[in-house]
């Protein structure tokens, strides 16, 4: 397996609330996962943070002989973990209130792939040299669209179209959704809406199935998104499982 993320503040925000991270751990499984901060004076940037440092060396520390059962589990409690940590850090920090982040996770092991999100930040599969969305956004639009009260055309250009329904920091309790995975995915992309805001699918999969390497792909796409405006920060995480072209 080859892997590559990177983090970008785009061209209109003045600093990044993003964090993104791939790690893998001693048996060689690997966890990816992006959140996309939220709130002001960097609170948002500290609620990302908060998440991901957690969930890296939690993964490494405690992810170990897991079958999937056990690993729904443990991205549920860990989801719980990081979420009294982001409320404890805005107890302590008044000036952090109201700050919160999307997640999006995938675990990657041998026998099972999960995803799991809370909020609008994506994860994608290739499979069949297509690509596919697996994740469900938590967000106002998304829940009118489901509703029958907006088509997908009209949900693209809704003012709205960035309210969260539900993100971490922000809802307590709070669960995550759960996606099992088809092993027969070539590979596997995460990333904050700041690059599908920007992007249409068609050109996103264009780049995944372009001859480059896994770094320049992950290079192209947010500079493709800086092209195009920019107008939020950028994170991809972005995993190749099986040969699909790239170096």
């Amino acid at each position: 397996m080859k892997s590559f993320y990177l983090t970008d503040k785009g061209k209109v925000r003045s600093h990044n609330e993003d964090s993104v991270i791939i790690v893998k751990n001693l048996e060689k499984d690997y966890l990816m996962a992006v959140a996309d901060g939220m709130g002001g004076h960097s609170a948002g940037e500290v609620a990302s943070s908060i998440a991901i440092q957690y969930l890296g060396k939690h993964f490494q520390e405690s992810f170990l002989h897991m079958d999937k059962a056990q690993a729904v589990d443990w991205l549920r409690d860990s989801v719980n973990e990081m979420n009294s940590l982001i409320f404890e850090y805005e107890k302590n920090a008044p000036e952090s209130k109201g700050m919160g982040t999307t997640l999006v996770v995938a675990i990657v092991t041998k026998d099972y792939i999960l995803f799991g999100n809370i909020g609008d930040s994506s994860g994608f599969v290739i499979k069949n040299d297509k690509l596919h969305k697996v994740t469900y956004d938590h967000t106002l639009v998304n829940l009118l669209v489901s509703a029958g009260e907006l088509t997908e055309e009209e949900a693209k250009e809704h003012p709205k179209k960035n309210v969260l329904m539900k993100a971490l920091g922000a809802n307590d309790p709070i669960d995550i959704d759960i996606f099992d995975c088809d092993m027969g995915v070539s590979s596997i992309l995460l990333c904050s809406d700041g690059l599908t805001n920007m992007l249409e699918e068609e050109q996103i999969q264009k780049v995944l199935l372009s001859d480059l390497s896994v770094e320049d792909k992950v290079i192209k796409l947010i500079q493709k998104a800086n092209n195009r405006g920019g107008t939020d920060n950028i994170s991809v995480a972005y995993l190749i499982r099986n040969k699909e072209g790239g170096k």
